[in-house]
This record gives C-alpha cells, structure tokens and sequence, in this order.
C-alpha cells in the first residue's frame, strides 16, 4: 500500500505485476486495533474507502455486489433459510442482505474486531442500517471457536466473509474448519465463502474445493461475479452443500422476491454458475 504526494491510494498486487489505484481527497480515520490497522479515505469517484493493513476491503461504491453475491446464492439455494451464521462480516454488508429475507429468524455474526463494526457504523452507515434488527446478534469472537462450539444442525445457511488466507485467517480456508462447518449445518444446509480471484488465485480455489470435499461436502459450486476494487476486477464465492445440489436454485422465489437489489436477480444467479473453460477442468473435484 501507498499513498503518493498526488493524493493516489495504491494497492500493489505483487503475484500479479499490478495494482489498483484510487484518488483520494481525504484521510477521515486511523487507528490500530487488536488485530490489525484500519483506515478509512474518502475517494473522487467511489464514496468512502475502507483499509485494513493496507488492503482494500469495500468501498461505498461498488461493495453492494459482494455483498449480494456473498449471500444470496447461498440463501436462494436452500429451502426455507431460518438460521444463518455470519464468520467475518465485521461491515455488516452480509448481515444487511440476509436480513431481506422474511424466512430468516436468527442470525449470528462472529467478528473478531469489534472495531471494524463500530468505523462501519460510524463511516459505511448504509451498510449497518439493520444492525438493530432484532433477529442481528452480534457477537465479537474468535469465528472458528463459535463454529467448533456451535451445536449440531445449528444453522441453514453458514457465510464465511473472510479476509484472504494470510496468518491465523488461514484456518479459515482448510478442511478441519470447513467440517466444523458441516457439523453445525442442517441436513440441507449450505456454506458458502469468499474464494478470491479466478484469473489470479485458481490455485486457492481448487484447494478450498478439495478441502470442502475432504471434509465431506460432496455438492461444490464457485460462483462468479465482477469485482472492480478486488485484484484482477474478477471475484468468486464457493459454495458446498452437505445433501443439496446447488445447481438448482428457488429460481421463482428469487424472481418474486419482494425486497430490492442492485446487483443479484435470478438470470445472474444462474449465468453465475457458468465457469469459464479454463476453470473446469482445474476444479474437478472427485468426492
């Protein structure tokens, strides 16, 4: 990361000789937390700028088609969604989207830096609007340890809205954690995580699959959808499904569903699902 006299936040990406540039016109926080630094910008052309250690984690602008596609391909893909858990998700963007749909009663967010929530609320207010909704509960923990410690068939839907792989948050991309996972699924219970790039991280895609299939999910999907503040411009989502196919969707409910979006419907839902010639063969995944 850096910030040059003209005002211009970079985020190098070194794996890819690029890097992604934003113009700034106004540092608006910093501090250090716990666990890592944060900053917020506010940019010429894309609202406010959220950093953690130097990384790019949302912007005001374009944030909405994370969030959508981080939750409701996984939310149409199950039956009837009661129980969701949130791991990560300290912005509150994923918990804003899954709180639209009626069936849903109880959702738990596990975010270990409670300090990534209070900025939001104070600098992304529009993401956190639905913190107070009465089915929200907040709970600033370890994300792994709640998973472990979740009873069985605790939840329907399980949202992993992580940072990348890097240190203890790579616990988070590996079989042991994705069958603590399972275990607290219902028996139609769907995961779904934050799998990075395909054009730039292939290589950790396939491993997320095969790590998921190792802790036995036999039903794997990666989604895709644009990204243009994420490296490449291109981002991904893998979801497992402990019995149901996830080819299929409740294409007719999302269709008619009676809340707003500005990214997910039905049609991209189901062109998300098409992975590009390069990626089939790459992530085949015998179960």
């Amino acid at each position: 990361m850096s910030l040059d006299e003209n005002s211009w936040f970079t985020e190098v990406y070194p794996e890819a000789g690029a890097a992604l540039s934003l113009r700034t016109e106004e540092k608006l926080h910093e501090e250090r937390s716990a666990y890592q630094k944060i900053e917020v910008y506010r940019t010429a052309g894309f609202g406010n700028l959220l950093v953690l250690d130097g990384f790019v984690m949302l912007t005001a602008r374009d944030n909405f088609i994370y969030h959508e596609m981080m939750t409701h391909p996984a939310l149409f893909c199950h039956p009837r969604p009661e129980s969701v858990l949130i791991v990560g998700g300290g912005d509150c963007g994923c918990l804003q989207e899954v709180l639209k749909h009626e069936s849903v009663v109880r959702v738990d967010q596990a975010e270990l830096d409670e300090r990534v929530t209070r900025v939001s609320e104070r600098f992304f207010p529009d993401l956190c609007a639905s913190n107070d909704d009465h089915r929200a509960n907040l709970h600033f923990v370890d994300g792994i340890r709640w998973v472990e410690d979740a009873a069985p068939d605790s939840y329907d839907v399980i949202i992993v809205d992580s940072t990348d792989p890097i240190g203890q948050a790579a616990r988070l991309f590996q079989a042991p954690f994705y069958g603590a996972c399972r275990r607290a699924l219902g028996d139609t219970g769907v995961l779904i995580v934050q799998s990075e790039s395909p054009l730039l991280h292939l290589d950790l895609i396939k491993s997320i699959r095969w790590e998921m299939a190792a802790a036995g999910f036999q039903h794997l999907k990666t989604v895709n959808f644009p990204q243009c503040t994420y490296p490449s411009g291109w981002w991904s989502a893998t979801m497992a499904g402990k019995s149901i196919g996830l080819e299929s969707f409740r294409e007719t409910d999302a269709s008619t569903r009676r809340f707003a979006t500005r990214y997910y419907n039905a049609s991209i839902h189901g062109a998300a699902l098409a992975e590009p010639e390069f990626m089939r063969a790459a992530l085949e995944v015998r179960t």
